[in-house]
């Protein structure tokens, strides 16, 4: 639990828009086997409103039983995301909470059936981007959103902890959080850094974000309070590949990718205020996205191991040494 290595892997992904990432237990136990192999000890993962309530009060957990049985297994702990809509609420998956309530009580719910499985909680991902939350206000609806769900999952499982979701636009959305109230409705802030290991400045921007977030969280009496990195990464192209760009630009290859591995977990865990730093993906995507962003991944599609692979590993081994 100590251990502040983790991923973002989407272990639920069984649709046809995502071609069918993981469609059984054998590939879920692959991947989670080489996180293991890797040194990961946490996953976020989403806990998706659609799945666990497809109809108003009818709830179904077996999915999501199995995924975090075999985390369990495998002695990795969960960062669980609560979010999106639902069909039966909206025709939108990513619009706001027309009633709060439907959605907390959804909350309630998970976090009481894995009360004594997770313990961490993100409520949504991105609320300050309109990807995610489509009617943007300064994140005055979500912080409302926020204060509910953390005083429901008090409730449930007093020990647990509960993170913002995870912010993508910067030390704006930090501040915002506190100016719309919810200083005591979070107990981790949680932020995403994305920068081009291409740009020899990068390091230095994503290290100046978690000390600055950190100086306005102290400001406001929170310097007590821990930073989550839920979200780094970058592409991992292999050589010879012809991948369209993300949106930072030219891709990274896979050995550039590995490089990023080393300079952001290094970077950021040398600030005693960050305590987890989560690599998004484990895994790459099979033509998800259709440009870079499908080779986020530790591992490739087909769970050959990247040099990233190899770069997380070795960190997480040079820590391990430290800590002794």
């Amino acid at each position: 639990m100590n251990s502040p290595f983790g991923v973002l892997e989407f272990l639920h992904w069984n649709h046809s828009w995502n071609n069918y990432k993981y469609p059984d237990l054998q590939s879920l136990e692959r991947s989670v086997s080489l996180m293991k192999k890797a040194g990961i000890c946490w996953v976020r993962m989403d806990f998706l409103w659609q799945e666990i309530e497809p109809q108003q009060g009818k709830f179904e957990f077996a999915k999501y039983d199995r995924i975090v049985s075999l985390l369990e297994k495998h002695g990795i702990a969960i960062l669980g995301i609560l979010h999106y809509n639902t069909p039966w609420n909206s025709d939108v998956w990513n619009e706001t909470p027309k009633d709060n309530s439907l959605f907390v009580n959804y909350a309630s719910k998970v976090i009481r059936h894995y009360k004594s499985k997770v313990q961490y909680w993100e409520v949504w991902n991105e609320p300050d981007s309109s990807i995610y939350w489509n009617k943007q206000d300064g994140l005055k609806g979500y912080c409302q959103l926020l204060k509910e769900v953390y005083q429901a999952a008090k409730k449930e499982n007093p020990g647990c902890k509960v993170l913002n979701g995870g912010f993508a636009n910067g030390l704006l959305s930090v501040n915002r959080l506190y100016d719309n109230g919810a200083k005591d409705y979070f107990d981790i802030l949680n932020i995403h850094i994305f920068e081009s290991p291409l740009n020899e400045k990068s390091i230095k921007a994503v290290t100046a974000y978690a000390r600055l977030a950190y100086k306005v969280m102290s400001r406001n009496g929170d310097a007590h309070k821990k930073i989550w990195v839920t979200e780094i990464g970058c592409p991992g192209v292999r050589k010879g590949l012809d991948v369209d760009n993300w949106w930072m630009g030219k891709n990274p290859d896979e050995a550039e990718q590995a490089g990023w591995v080393q300079e952001v977990y290094g970077g950021l865990l040398a600030n005693e205020a960050v305590e987890r730093v989560f690599w998004a993906f484990f895994r790459d995507c099979n033509k998800h996205w259709g440009n870079g962003i499908d080779h986020f991944g530790l591992i490739r599609q087909d769970y050959s191991l990247k040099p990233s692979f190899h770069a997380y590993r070795k960190f997480v081994h040079t820590w391990k040494k430290k800590q002794k």
